[in-house]
């Protein structure tokens, strides 16, 4: 028989068909022996709780385990409670608004008895709610799969996100799981994997179709420019480990995010000032992540 996979779903603040998308993304695999971790971390007195609850009393109990959070924990903590209850030899992850292709978990997990590692990624494809393509994630570039290289590599490039993740459970639980973050917890999660000495690999497939909306979430809260200082404070204990040019390529794309945060808080000045100095730490960093961007998003956009 093949080996259980869980997959730890956090969800916050969903409304059921939200949540059924992702569930059923997962109980559609495939790859049939699988368990679904819900963990349910919105506040008890949102208004949809009770009919989320419902919804997952409707589940099939062997393969769906659907937990409360006495309090709000955020989504690392609740991932990391998802993790302590799961049952199979792999690990995985979704996100309560996003979604697999039918053989996400098939083909992630033949690679990973392929390469016998203990934690691997892939690519993923991002929308916004009119369902247009606004970034796509790829690795391709990896040259090396040398802990010391993928370092340097992810500082650089984040090899993330956290739905394209699946690991050895028995791993991911030596390492101690997703540490408490305002953002960046995956990022965190990859580099502690790293640091660890885990083996790595990267599969070059994209079975991960994310979302993202435009009327709040982490990526549009005040919260976000917080958490990208408080990341980037932590890369900074890296730069002994760059090239100059590396370093500057780390300090163009933080002030480049940074403007993006500034931009959806309406801040204005402050965007403006991120953005004059995100070209001046790396011109050449910005011209070709510009036309990188704009030449992947055309492709997948059939353009």
């Amino acid at each position: 028989m093949n080996d259980l996979v869980s997959v730890v779903l956090p969800t916050y603040c969903r409304k059921r068909e939200m949540l059924e998308r992702a569930v059923s993304s997962v109980l559609n695999q495939t790859y049939e022996n699988t368990e679904i971790i819900i963990v349910d971390d919105s506040p008890s007195d949102y208004e949809y709780r009770a009919d989320i609850a419902d919804y997952a009393a409707t589940l099939p109990g062997d393969r769906v385990i659907y937990v409360q959070n006495e309090k709000n924990l955020g989504g690392s903590l609740s991932r990391n409670r998802g993790i302590e209850l799961a049952r199979g030899r792999y690990i995985t992850f979704l996100d309560d608004d996003d979604e697999y292709t039918e053989r996400k978990i098939e083909k992630q997990v033949a690679f990973m008895k392929e390469t016998d590692c203990d934690l691997s990624f892939s690519n993923m494809i991002m929308y916004n709610e009119n369902g247009t393509v606004v970034d796509f994630r790829e690795y391709s570039s990896i040259k090396s799969f040398d802990n010391d290289y993928l370092l340097k590599y992810h500082l650089l490039h984040h090899m993330t996100g956290t739905p394209t993740f699946m690991f050895k459970a028995e791993k991911l639980r030596e390492i101690g799981g997703f540490e408490k973050a305002l953002v960046g917890q995956e990022f965190r999660l990859m580099l502690k994997s790293i640091e660890s000495g885990l083996k790595i690999r990267y599969m070059n497939d994209c079975d991960i179709k994310v979302y993202r909306y435009s009327d709040g979430g982490i990526s549009y809260g005040k919260n976000k420019i917080r958490g990208e200082k408080e990341l980037y404070s932590v890369k900074q204990k890296y730069f002994d480990r760059l090239t100059p040019r590396e370093i500057r390529f780390v300090k163009f794309r933080y002030h480049a995010v940074m403007a993006i945060a500034y931009k959806r808080n309406r801040m204005y000045p402050k965007m403006i000032a991120e953005g004059i100095t995100a070209v001046a730490a790396s011109p050449s960093a910005f011209a070709g992540e510009l036309t990188g961007f704009v030449k992947k998003i055309k492709q997948h956009r059939g353009e």
